[in-house]
């Protein structure tokens, strides 16, 4: 018996849980309020693709007559092809049996549909031993192939990481979705309310909170409390995250209470502790934080608590338990190692900051408490928290998912990794600024960090001050080529179609992201189409960016806003192109075409010169000191041998260094007071010490004994330990 019922309704990933309820389980352990959490979208999947079940749904399909189009009746005639492998491809992409991966890699083993028409260069995504893989990649397609089926001939509302879509996005009314709530429930409705009922029984709890992070939860959020008020009406029933956070701030439909009781906003840690104090105390007036609920017949926000939210510090661990980690889907449906990081693995979510350090950016809803209050913690309780998680997990793999890591955070976290030794595989959403330079990237990666994913935007410079993205092309080619040089994959959002962009303008920032993958300092990317947002910048002032928002009455949900561009220009017609010009370079391939044909109307030249982001990349090596930077040597101490020379008669000692990296051994010599020198304040630079030393304590220390530091610290010898692991942070 719990307190507490945390579910994620389907669906998110296949690959890893979204990480809300683990948020909010950890804090629930530290207020003793007894809580069990379940991914209901995984588990409705694994029941859905089940021989026994998809056996039913070809019947079901046939039955009905709903196998219409060529693609589905080639499936439906290979049936027993496709259900045989069935739960042996669903094992294999748990991670279960891998030895099949050489089988379903044979051109025979399993059948193939329309999923396998656009079917990469294997040879190219994989080369010729990457087995595993490849064969991730070819049941990918088959599930993508049954998915398909399922889509035309039983619900066409399903998707492996979203259901129901089209009725969450922009929905200012209620009414559509309530008219499909008031319809039968649908052959996977009915598989997600049994698992819900057995659950339900099982746990016996007094609340249960619905984490609905997108619009594609929405609908099977709203039917499984639709089942709950008719089947458990002691039970209340709560809403919260991503989605009624950014689309339900103007809620006034009272329909939505025959569903929930209440529907929470913004960090939910304190509404949801208020909501269940209420209901196992007698306190009169009850008070509530950000909560919407139903009093005498109308929709009233509540938000009479004065308590205030938790600190970072205060919230606790993320906590995984309940959650049947070992049953998650590794999938890869693009043949792009970047795309292949949000699908293929188990990563454990977590945040190093609350909000966003840099919170100005015109396009996103800044005004909102999720962007606007930031709020860091410590490398030391980050890493803490990564600890025990490994711990409860088993999996050391990890993806911050922060608005953007705020680089000094970046650069305290990896140093705690190295100090405390932990072998963690890690990426994170970042900001291309300038504050990632090459010694940074260096460091990031030798703590574990293996990409990085970042907003580039409109590849313009008017457009990126427009956005007050604080930065520039160029310094962004910077950036991506110090991660690049790193062995960090970089994977950029791009933008069009953002409020008074010209044509020349989308055609130019074309032409800058070619450069970019050309001089392959950018490995992935993706196109999307500026959406105007009622709580950004440009949503709560468009006339300032000279466009017409079209406003509808909100009864229900409210964030995206229909606009015209007073420009004029229909952006829409450059999706396609864009897309598929994108789609090319990241398979390495059509930088020389010209940019006309990757569009079937007239587009004009573009006006930046062939050469841009090369030059932007030719910066002079930089010899002046920086006195606050921290030295920092990521090696082992050097294998040290004494030899002398004679000059003109003259007898000089040396000390030959040899330093033995992972994959390479590199030797310099220094003369022997130097090296003597050299060597004893190495050992103070590595990460294992608290305080690291700045140039500056190094320079003082150096001229109490010798003359000239900028000399030596700028000498063949120690430029080439530069380029090897000595760093300036």
């Amino acid at each position: 018996m719990k307190d507490l019922l945390l579910i994620t309704p389907p669906f998110t990933q296949l690959n890893t849980p979204y990480p809300a309820t683990a948020y909010l389980k950890g804090f629930l352990n530290t207020k003793n309020i007894s809580a069990f959490q379940m991914d209901l979208g995984i588990e409705v999947i694994l029941e859905l693709f089940n021989k026994k079940t998809f056996a039913e749904l070809f019947d079901l399909a046939a039955e009905n007559q709903r196998i219409v189009s060529d693609n589905c009746q080639r499936i439906y005639a290979l049936r027993e092809a496709y259900l045989e492998p069935l739960e042996d491809i669903i094992q294999f992409l748990q991670g279960k049996n891998q030895s099949l991966a050489r089988q379903i890699c044979t051109d025979h083993y399993l059948p193939r549909a329309s999923r396998f028409n656009q079917l990469d260069d294997m040879d190219w995504a994989f080369g010729s031993m990457g087995f595993q893989d490849k064969a991730k990649h070819l049941a990918t397609l088959y599930l993508e192939d049954l998915s398909d089926f399922i889509i035309e001939c039983i619900d066409d509302n399903f998707g492996f990481s979203r259901y129901a879509e089209r009725l969450g996005q922009s929905a200012h009314s209620f009414n559509e979705l309530y008219s499909n709530l008031e319809a039968q429930p649908t052959y996977i409705d009915q598989i997600t309310l049994d698992i819900l009922k057995t659950c339900i029984k099982a746990t016996q709890p007094k609340l249960i909170c619905f984490s609905v992070p997108f619009p594609g939860n929405l609908y099977s959020a709203f039917r499984c409390a639709q089942y709950i008020k008719t089947h458990f009406p002691e039970i209340k029933i709560a809403m919260g995250g991503g989605f009624p956070n950014t689309e339900l701030r103007s809620l006034t439909d009272v329909r939505v209470f025959e569903f929930f009781d209440f529907i929470t906003l913004d960090d939910g840690e304190l509404p949801i502790e208020l909501l269940h104090h209420n209901l196992i105390g007698n306190d009169s007036p009850q008070l509530y934080k950000r909560t919407f609920l139903l009093e005498n017949g109308k929709v009233s926000y509540q938000n009479n608590s004065p308590k205030p939210d938790y600190k970072q510090l205060e919230i606790g661990t993320p906590d995984y338990s309940d959650l049947n980690l070992d049953q998650y889907i590794s999938v890869i449906e693009i043949a792009n190692p970047m795309h292949s990081l949000w699908s293929d693995g188990r990563w454990n979510k977590l945040t190093m900051a609350h909000g966003c350090y840099w919170g100005k950016c015109t396009f996103c809803d800044i005004s909102l408490d999720y962007i606007k209050i930031y709020e860091p913690i410590t490398a030391k309780l980050l890493v803490d928290r990564m600890a025990q998680i490994i711990d409860q997990t088993g999996e050391n793999g990890f993806h911050f998912v922060d608005e953007a890591a705020p680089p000094s955070l970046m650069k305290a976290l990896a140093l705690e990794i190295l100090k405390r030794k932990m072998t963690v595989t890690w990426w994170a959403n970042i900001r291309f600024e300038k504050n990632f330079t090459h010694d940074l990237c260096q460091l990031l990666k030798a703590s574990g960090c293996i990409a990085v994913s970042g907003g580039l935007e409109v590849a313009s410079d008017r457009l990126l001050k427009l956005i007050d993205k604080g930065v520039t092309v160029e310094q962004v080619a910077q950036v991506t080529r110090n991660f690049t040089e790193a062995n960090i994959m970089v994977h950029s959002y791009l933008m069009y179609g953002y409020p008074t962009q010209t044509i020349q303008e989308t055609i130019d920032s074309l032409e800058m992201v070619r450069q970019l993958f050309k001089l392959g300092i950018i490995q992935s990317g993706f196109w999307h189409q500026f959406a105007l947002t009622a709580h950004s910048p440009i949503g709560q002032n468009p006339d300032a960016y000279n466009i017409t928002p079209h406003y509808k009455n909100i009864s229900f949900a409210h964030n995206d806003i229909d606009f015209s561009d007073n420009t004029g220009i229909d952006h829409n017609m450059f999706s396609f192109g864009l897309k598929k010009s994108l789609f090319n370079f990241m398979h390495g391939i059509g930088f020389d075409l010209p940019l006309q044909d990757w569009f079937d109307f007239k587009i004009p030249h573009t006006t930046i010169h062939r050469d841009f982001i090369y030059d932007s990349l030719e910066t002079p090596v930089d010899f002046k000191l920086k006195p606050r930077g921290k030295a920092l040597w990521l090696g082992s101490l050097p294998l040290i041998s004494e030899f002398s020379k004679t000059k003109k008669g003259n007898t000089y000692a040396y000390l030959k260094l040899s330093f033995h990296l992972k994959t390479d051994t590199i030797d310099i010599t220094l003369n022997k007071n130097h090296g003597d020198w050299f060597i004893d304040m190495l050992s103070k630079l590595t990460p294992n010490n608290e305080q690291l030393l700045t140039l500056s304590e190094l320079k003082k220390d150096f001229e109490s004994h010798f003359d000239n530091f900028e000399l030596f610290w700028f000498s063949k010898s120690i430029m080439t330990l530069r380029e090897n692991g000595l760093l300036v942070l």
